[in-house]
């Protein structure tokens, strides 16, 4: 969701930077080192990097997902061929979304951008063990959508989610930021794009015309 469908990763940044730096956390500007991580263990790697003495890392973290969902809402938008992409996927099988994201903000973007009935299925791994890297969420997703693993398609813009893609068994398509693209873990998908916009319909006819 964050960053493929919508434009949010640059406001996860900004509502970090924001809430972070008032805790006195020393936190790159420039880019987001955290992106694909859970939004709990975003918080424990700054608090285990820089620790602060107030408010818990639970208030922390609430104040991170009510902050990201106020950006969403006032300065979101959806990435270009989004929507193209969603009308493509539907015609070769039932939608799931897998995300980092908690659940309670999925559904806040979701129906603020009216997306939420596209999906068969929500999967949050914020109800996992383990958050991307880990394949947890998108095998929750397979399981919900009765789809074996390998007849899955992940869409992903981070390396965190590329290499859960992978670890499912699942093929992965990538559209990372112009700044991640040198990530190694790119490299492992199964077709890498500079945007949605340049999802080809000859490639899923090719891929899945069995």
């Amino acid at each position: 969701m964050d960053g493929l469908l919508l434009d949010s990763e640059i406001l996860w940044h900004k509502a970090e930077v924001e809430i972070f730096t008032s805790l006195g956390v020393s936190i790159d500007r420039e880019g987001r080192s955290t992106k694909g991580m859970f939004v709990a263990e975003v918080v424990e790697h700054w608090y285990a990097a820089q620790p602060w003495d107030s408010p818990t890392r639970e208030v922390v973290v609430e104040r991170l997902l009510n902050r990201v969902g106020e950006l969403v809402e006032s300065e979101g938008r959806l990435l270009p061929g989004a929507t193209r992409a969603l009308g493509l996927a539907a015609a070769y099988g039932a939608l799931g979304l897998a995300s980092s994201t908690p659940m309670a903000l999925i559904v806040r973007c979701l129906d603020h951008f009216s997306l939420r009935e596209h999906f068969a299925t929500i999967n949050s791994a914020e109800f996992e063990p383990f958050g991307k890297p880990h394949p947890g969420v998108f095998l929750s997703a397979a399981s919900a959508l009765g789809v074996a693993p390998e007849e899955c398609l992940v869409f992903e813009d981070s390396a965190a989610g590329v290499e859960a893609g992978r670890a499912a068994g699942m093929v992965v398509v990538a559209v990372p930021s112009r700044d991640d693209r040198h990530l190694t873990a790119f490299a492992r998908a199964d077709l890498v794009l500079d945007s949605l916009e340049d999802l080809d319909e000859a490639w899923w006819a090719e891929r899945f015309s069995s």
